[in-house]
């Protein structure tokens, strides 16, 4: 992982690592107040050789001090001192633990012997350490002057140099110390969280992570719209950066293949929910303001929702035609303004729709339109159910759609393994919902949009007397259209003459003039 791995790492799971980490400071700070207080009392004293006469006497006498600074050091942790500790006090504590709450030390090259004692209270710390000052100058005076007479005594002596003073704070718990421990602790335990969530993690999350993973090209990165599956039309209509990734996405299709571009496009995704057939509405309706006729099959026999989320008839469809009850000109809806865009619904569920889809009138159905026209198959998810996959391996290759941050490279390697099965090519991934904000966001993503004028200042074009007429269902009418454009517009794109025969007779649909269809024909 890089520097920017981690900073995206950090960035995601930002929340957990700041509450793991003041959950830790807390936790400190909770511990703190179930200690008991303890304070320290500190005093010193000195060894003295007496008075010196001149100033090489004094030497003498200040290494003699600081050669026998080490045995009074035993002393002073002695049983002797303590058992007169406890004498001086009247306790009834143990010598070994009073000797437990005193500490003795002696600064490097001093003849000083520094006493730290702890009490429960000030008042404890404070006689404690007194009484353990006494003591030691008690001790060595009797061990300095055993033997020796009235006029003779020694002038070595251990004399008390500060006396202990009432501590002001305890010194145990230390609260600033233990929580920013606790912090520490909080703050090293949040980020190992991280490290490890996001070394387990294995779903999809941006473009990278599935080149990385496998051998197929993304050739589509799509925002996430809060508002597609209520209405894909409109809201990819609406939305500046869902367009142009939409328009990226099928500017990198033409560039695929140069030679032999593909023509049948089957769009799938590895399980329901990752936005297949709201991708396959926003494709084909972005190939058609291109000016090149599009066909929207909806070949998902089981749960088809190409019509319902557009607004167009539901009744006939693909299963009619298959079956002979109905030709492709009588059952194939046009849509939108474009004059360009076409929809062919799914029709009656079969029983049997993986033998449908992968029947020979199915191949035969979709290579007899128009060899200009690009034809787009909305189908089933690759791992419930096969149909994809058979569909794929008799079409131009399939582009499978993955959910950031819900689709796993496990579900997605399974997938691409149905259709290797069949010997299906796909032709490329589409990332879908790629988040606009937050640590996992598209770096490229747009972040501006034109301003268009209001539509009251906009001067309707005359509505042409051979424009595309839809006749939807009445109980579903189709939601208010904009202005439309003059005829002279869509014939300086193709001549309606220039098209070529096929499977459906293309100008009989487009060009139906002002003739009124019949009651659930479109």
């Amino acid at each position: 992982m890089e520097l920017q791995d981690y900073l995206r790492v950090f960035r995601a799971h930002w929340l957990v690592i700041v509450a793991v980490t003041v959950l830790g400071g807390l936790l400190a700070f909770g511990w703190t107040l179930t200690q008991s207080k303890v304070y320290t009392a500190t005093g010193s004293a000195i060894i003295t050789t007496g008075a010196s006469q001149d100033l090489g006497s004094a030497l003498v006498g200040d290494n003699y001090a600081k050669s026998r600074v080490k045995s009074y050091l035993d002393i002073a942790k002695s049983r002797k001192v303590a058992e007169f500790a406890a004498g001086e006090l009247g306790l009834d504590a143990s010598p070994d633990a009073l000797i437990a709450r005193v500490t003795v030390t002696n600064p490097l090259d001093t003849a000083v012997l520094r006493v730290a004692a702890k009490g429960s209270s000030p008042e404890q710390a404070r006689d404690l350490a007194e009484a353990w000052i006494a003591g030691m100058t008690a001790v060595v005076a009797d061990l300095e002057n055993e033997g020796a007479t009235d006029d003779v005594t020694s002038v070595v002596a251990l004399q008390t140099l500060d006396s202990a003073v009432l501590p002001s704070a305890p010194t145990s718990p230390n609260v600033r110390l233990a929580v920013a421990l606790g912090l520490l602790v909080g703050l090293a335990l949040g980020i190992g969280y991280a490290l490890v969530r996001a070394a387990l993690d294995r779903r999809l999350r941006k473009s990278e992570d599935i080149e990385r993973e496998f051998d197929v090209p993304v050739v589509g990165a799509l925002p996430f719209d809060a508002g597609l599956p209520r209405d894909p039309a409109y809201s990819a209509s609406k939305d500046f950066a869902m367009k142009e990734a939409v328009r990226q996405l099928r500017t990198n299709l033409q560039f695929m293949d140069v030679d032999n571009p593909p023509r049948v496009l089957v769009i799938t995704s590895a399980l329901p929910g990752d936005g297949k057939s709201t991708v396959a509405i926003m494709l084909a309706e972005a190939i058609a303001d291109s000016g090149q006729d599009v066909v929207l099959v909806d070949a998902d026999l089981r749960r088809p929702v190409i019509a319902k989320k557009l607004r167009l008839v539901e009744g006939g469809g693909l299963t009619d035609v298959l079956v002979g009850r109905a030709t492709t000109k009588e059952v194939l809806q046009a849509y939108g303004d474009t004059r360009h865009f076409f929809v062919l619904a799914s029709g009656a569920i079969p029983p049997n729709p993986s033998e449908l889809l992968a029947s020979d009138a199915m191949k035969s159905l979709l290579y007899g339109f128009p060899e200009h026209a690009t034809i787009i198959i909305d189908t089933p998810p690759l791992i419930p159910v096969t149909d994809a996959a058979v569909l794929t391996a008799r079409t131009d290759g399939a582009l499978v759609v993955a959910r950031s941050g819900r689709t796993t490279i496990d579900v997605l390697d399974r997938a691409l393994q149905n259709l290797d099965k069949v010997k299906g090519r796909a032709l490329g991934v589409i990332l879908n919902s790629v988040p606009r904000k937050g640590a996992h966001k598209d770096q490229y993503a747009y972040s501006y949009e034109y301003k268009q004028a209001p539509v009251a200042e906009q001067a309707p074009a005359p509505a042409p007397e051979d424009d595309v007429h839809v006749a939807p269902a009445p109980e579903a009418p189709r939601a208010p259209r904009g202005p439309k454009s003059p005829p002279h517009h869509a014939s300086s794109r193709r001549p309606a003459d220039t098209r070529p025969e096929g499977l459906l007779d293309w100008d009989h649909v487009v060009a139906r003039g002002n003739a009124t269809p019949a009651a659930g024909e479109a």
